[in-house]
């Protein structure tokens, strides 16, 4: 499986919806990605990783990398992470938590809660 992602806005965050495998082939397209929005001058980004479906530890590496970035640009990183996402729970957040860095991450159940200026982060 391949890896897709999505750009677009919500307000004043941008979004970047990825779909599919974050594995070491695929991985750095979404640090591209990320390293392109500021670039563009955006410090608020949410990534949706609720369609992706697998994440090695490559994937990981990008994640922490993205939050790492946004926070030496005094930005903020929201991750889109469904309790149910990807078919039967987010396999994300399983390999989040299960290296210990979940607790890392602004985590939210959906598009309209991550954007929402006033919504709590779900608990790790």
């Amino acid at each position: 499986m391949s890896l897709k992602v999505a750009e677009g806005e919500q307000g004043r965050w941008a979004v970047l919806q990825v779909s599919g495998e974050m594995d070491l082939v695929t991985s750095p397209a979404v640090r591209q990605h990320v390293h392109d929005a500021v670039a563009d001058g955006r410090r608020s980004l949410v990534l949706d990783l609720s369609e992706v479906r697998f994440c090695d530890s490559s994937g990981v590496g990008v994640l922490i990398a993205a939050r790492r970035l946004m926070r030496s640009c005094q930005g903020r990183l929201r991750l889109i992470l469904p309790a149910q996402g990807a078919v039967d729970g987010s396999h994300v957040n399983r390999v989040l938590a299960a290296l210990g860095v979940r607790r890392l991450f602004e985590v939210y159940p959906d598009l309209h809660t991550a954007v929402d200026e006033t919504a709590a982060p779900l608990s790790a």
